[in-house]
C-alpha cells in the first residue's frame, strides 16, 4: 500500500507541480497567501511603496494580481505614459534592467518597471546583486518569477528583501482552495455552497487563476448577494449536470455500473471536453485516496479529510466506496488505473480510441 501510495504522490506531483506540507503547515499557508497580498496592498495605499518588489513562487495568481495592482495604482494616468514600462525576461537581459531602472523619472516622483515571466532569466538572476544593494528609491521596480523560487540563503534573496521586498506565492492544496474560493467571494459579497465549491475544485484542479475567471464570469451573471450553487456551476460553467467526472467517480464509488458506462460513453462522444488523461488521473486519485483511507487508523472524519487531503463535503462518497471495494481490490484497481494512463499517452498501445479506453478502465474497475 505505502508504495502505491508513494507512487501516486510522486505522480501527481508531476501533473499538478504541488508538494506536501503537513496539516498544521496547510492552514498557515493558506491564512498567510492572502493575508500577506492584503498586508502588502494596503501598504502601497498608503504611500508605503518599496523601491524593489520581488514576486515568486509556484502560483502565478498573486504574482499577476500584485504586479497588475502596482501596473493600475502607483501612478496617475497622466505620469504612466513616460514613467511605466513592461519589460518581458525572454526579450531583455539584467542589464538592461539595471540600466532602466537606473532612469531618473520624467516630471514625476518616480517610474514604475515591470518584468514580467522573469524566470527566463534565471541563469542570470545573481546579476541583480548590485541594483539591490543599492536599489533607485525613485524607481518601483517589479519582477514577477513565476513558478520558481529563489535560494534565500543566497546574497541576492537577502539584498532583494533588506532592500525590498520578496513574496513567495505558494501553491495551494485541493483543500485549501474551497477555503479560498469562500473568502475570495465573501470579499464580494457572495457565498456558496459546499458542493458547488467542490465541484469548481475537481474541474479545474487547483489553478487559483483558472477558478477566478469561472467566478468572475458567475458574478457578472447573479446578483450580489447570491449564494451560489451546484446548479448555477451547471448551468454556467459549462459541466455537464450528469455527465461529468465528478458524477463518474461517484457512479464507480457507488458500484453504479449503469450509469458508469452512460458517462462513458457520452466521454467518447465528446472527447475535446473530457480528455482522457484528465479522467484517469482524477480516477487514479480516488482509488489511492481510498486506499490510504483503508490503511488508517483513525477513521474519525475530521482526520480522513486532513490525511486525505479531500474537502469533507465527500467523505460520504469515499464511506460507500470503502465498503464496496476491499483494499486488495483497490491495489489492483490502483495498478490498472496506471496501465490505462500509460495506453492513453500512446505509450503500448496503438492509438486505441477513448471508447474502447474508458470501457477498459471500467472492467478493470468492476470485475
Amino acid at each position: 500500500m505505502e508504495v502505491e501510495i508513494l507512487l501516486w504522490r510522486q505522480r501527481n506531483k508531476r501533473l499538478q507541480r504541488t508538494a506536501g506540507l503537513a496539516p498544521k503547515k496547510r492552514k498557515e499557508t493558506r491564512d498567510k497567501t492572502m493575508d500577506e497580498v492584503v498586508k502588502i496592498v494596503n501598504d502601497i495605499k498608503n504611500g508605503q511603496i518599496k523601491p524593489i518588489y520581488f514576486l515568486m513562487g509556484e502560483e502565478p495568481y498573486y504574482i499577476d494580481k500584485l504586479s497588475d495592482y502596482i501596473e493600475e495604482n502607483v501612478l496617475t494616468e497622466e505620469e504612466k505614459g513616460f514613467n511605466q514600462t513592461v519589460l518581458y525576461g525572454r526579450d531583455v537581459t539584467i542589464e538592461d534592467i539595471i540600466s532602466s531602472a537606473k532612469r531618473y523619472p520624467m516630471m514625476a516622483e518616480r517610474q514604475v518597471l515591470i518584468v514580467k515571466e522573469a524566470q527566463d532569466l534565471t541563469k542570470t538572476i545573481d546579476k541583480l546583486e548590485s541594483y539591490a544593494e543599492n536599489p533607485m528609491l525613485s524607481t518601483v521596480l517589479v519582477i514577477c518569477y513565476k513558478y520558481k523560487t529563489l535560494d534565500k540563503r543566497k546574497k541576492v534573496t537577502k539584498l532583494l528583501d533588506k532592500h525590498g521586498l520578496v513574496y513567495e506565492s505558494k501553491k495551494l492544496y485541493e483543500n485549501q482552495v474551497g477555503e479560498w474560493i469562500k473568502r475570495v467571494l465573501q470579499g464580494k459579497n457572495y457565498t456558496i455552497e459546499p458542493k458547488a465549491s467542490a465541484m469548481l475544485v475537481e474541474f479545474l484542479g487547483t489553478d487559483l487563476s483558472k477558478i477566478n475567471n469561472e467566478l468572475e464570469k458567475l458574478q457578472i451573471i447573479l446578483p450580489k448577494g447570491t449564494t451560489i450553487s451546484a446548479k448555477h456551476i451547471e448551468e454556467n460553467i459549462g459541466f455537464s449536470k450528469d455527465f461529468n467526472v465528478f458524477e463518474l467517480r461517484k457512479a464507480i464509488g457507488d458500484r453504479n455500473q449503469l450509469k458508469a458506462y452512460q458517462i462513458a460513453q457520452y466521454f467518447a462522444d465528446n472527447p475535446k471536453d473530457n480528455p482522457m488523461v484528465v479522467t484517469t488521473s482524477l480516477v487514479f486519485s480516488f482509488f489511492v485516496n481510498l486506499l490510504q483511507y483503508h490503511g488508517l487508523k483513525d477513521k474519525n472524519p475530521k482526520n480522513v479529510a486532513t490525511v486525505l487531503k479531500v474537502n469533507p463535503y465527500f467523505l460520504k462518497d469515499y464511506d460507500i466506496a470503502l465498503r464496496n471495494y476491499p483494499m486488495k481490490k483497490v491495489s489492483a484497481i490502483v495498478a490498472k488505473l496506471r496501465d490505462i494512463d500509460v495506453k492513453s499517452k500512446g505509450v503500448g498501445a496503438n492509438a486505441l480510441p477513448n471508447h474502447d479506453l474508458l470501457k477498459e478502465m471500467l472492467v478493470g474497475v468492476f470485475n
